[in-house]
């Protein structure tokens, strides 16, 4: 083994050694049919990598994807990484308008989406001749021009180090456009390693995979955790609850988000609920990507006899911390920072915050991004002289190092594990005919973790109902941003300095989805 003997910092390289010493042994599994083999990774990337590279792809150059979750489109991830690339993933969710900033700002060379958008992305992509990036498509189904014309001798794999780039993820504050975190493969390959460790990876379990495979907690955390554990990945395109279910016979991890977990407890007994002997094949359940509510924890066990191990991460940094995987795994914390993760509380003095004072968390570590994408302000503003990464995330540190988070500072709203800004819907709603202007705001939702509520003035005399807002919005936002309820009103409520005051909104709405009893 020449091209693929493990770097110290190359994560692909480790992926492949992992592959080669796994032979035969299936690594997708799709539909009861093993779909690709950890034998099959080294051929079918070089070729694919190869694909990329006669696309106008060179080390260093984006390759921007928008697909719906196949195993091609996780084949494509790891070409994107053997030749040297940087993989930009994109919610599917994204309309067009919203695809236009993120091909401008990444000034991709090739831009891959589902067949059905072609002629969209097209347009986006040739509204600039400076940046003109090849399209190809790629279908849930395994076709698409991306494999067409695929050549037939593979790529070598291109070596990287550490400090270089492997990925791009969009996130974004609460005011302002979306930004790129710089993700090298130091970053990615310390967290994979680490959590390989904690959670105990081994080439026997076989992981459930239910989520997206554009977002950190899909792409990376499981699929890096099975990729180097040389385990055999489950993969399912959606959720289905009664089909995972079904899987806890073979399976042995499962990573979730809230919502995942609430609706395996509400799945009807008779078409498979949970029960211990349901689970008795299951080691470890893990949830992460929003607050796991102390009721759905408390569920869980009492359905299960299994605790569900909660952990807390950034697109920033990867995981940050995790509850025990022996010990004691306490509802409503996200557990201690992660071997070789240093965190701190600071106060609202700017000193340190004394143990189980809140106050904004801040880490500094192996996984911590390289900054943001062409956007060196940004990331100055966002790090400590010392190199401490600010989240914004309000938390408290008990004596022992335990991290219990108890709100943001920002006001991101987490629905469905997945970050949503409010700035952004606030923009899309205030530029509509009869609005005056808008609040969006989170409030608890015991499905969702948090529901979007926008609450909407209406013009001085005009006249405004919720239908209108929300075919205002449809087609500018991606469905999942929407608001679940709209709330017209005469006025926001302001403080004395003009500032609208969201807490008193969210005050006056949080029992919207309370059940009433």
């Amino acid at each position: 083994m020449t091209q693929n003997a493990v770097s110290p910092t190359n994560l692909i390289a480790h992926i492949l050694s992992v592959a080669e010493g796994a032979g035969n042994k299936p690594f997708l599994v799709e539909g009861g049919r093993a779909r690709l083999s950890f034998a099959q990774l080294e051929p079918r990337t070089a070729r694919l990598a190869a694909r990329l590279a006669a696309l106008g792809e060179k080390p260093g150059a984006r390759v921007v994807v928008q697909v719906d979750k196949s195993v091609e489109a996780v084949l494509l991830y790891l070409a994107a990484l053997r030749a040297g690339m940087v993989f930009v993933p994109l919610n599917t969710a994204y309309t067009a308008a919203e695809l236009e900033y993120f091909v401008g700002d990444a000034e991709p060379a090739v831009v891959v989406c589902r067949p059905a958008d072609e002629a969209a992305v097209r347009a986006v992509a040739g509204q600039n001749a400076a940046r003109s990036p090849a399209v190809v498509t790629l279908g849930a189904d395994g076709t698409g021009s991306l494999l067409d014309d695929m050549p037939d001798e593979g790529a070598p794999l291109v070596p990287r180090g550490g400090d270089d780039l492997a990925a791009i993820l969009y996130t974004s504050g609460t005011t302002g456009r979306s930004k790129g975190a710089m993700l090298t493969h130091a970053n990615l390959l310390s967290n994979a390693l680490t959590l390989k460790d904690l959670w105990r990876w081994q080439a026997n379990d076989v992981l459930i995979h239910i989520l997206p495979i554009y977002h950190v907690h899909g792409l990376f955390v499981a699929l890096h955790g099975a990729l180097l554990a040389g385990a055999t990945v489950l993969f399912h395109q959606g959720f289905d609850p009664a089909a995972v279910i079904a899987d806890f016979a073979v399976g042995t991890v499962l990573m979730g988000v809230p919502t995942h977990y609430t609706r395996l407890l509400d799945q009807p007994k008779a078409s498979g609920a949970l029960t211990p002997e349901a689970c008795a094949h299951m080691r470890l359940f893990i949830s992460g990507s929003a607050p796991l509510l102390t009721e759905a924890h408390q569920r869980f066990e009492q359905a299960t006899g299994q605790r569900i191990l909660e952990r807390y991460g950034m697109t920033e940094t990867g995981m940050i911390t995790s509850n025990p995987y022996d010990g004691e795994r306490l509802a409503g914390t996200v557990g201690y920072p992660l071997p070789g993760v240093a965190v701190r509380v600071r106060g609202e003095s700017g000193d340190l915050a004394a143990a189980g004072e809140p106050g904004v968390l801040e880490v500094r570590g192996p996984n911590v991004f390289a900054g943001y994408w062409r956007n060196p302000e940004k990331t100055a503003q966002d790090f400590r002289a010392d190199g401490f990464f600010i989240t914004g995330d309000v938390a408290t540190q008990a004596a022992d190092g335990r991290i219990t988070l108890v709100g943001r500072a920002k006001d991101l709203i987490i629905a469905g594990g997945l970050n949503i800004y409010p700035k952004e819907i606030e923009e899309a709603i205030d530029a509509l005919p009869g609005v005056a202007e808008s609040a969006v705001i989170g409030v608890p939702h015991a499905d969702l973790g948090e529901a979007v509520v926008a609450v909407v003035a209406r013009a001085r005399g005009g006249v405004l109902g919720e239908d209108a807002v929300m075919a205002g919005i449809t087609g500018q936002l991606a469905r999942f941003k929407h608001p679940r309820a709209v709330i017209i009103v005469d006025e926001l409520p302001r403080n004395a300095m003009g500032k609208v005051q969201k807490a008193a909104l969210r005050a006056q709405h949080g029992a919207l989805f309370v059940p009433k009893a």
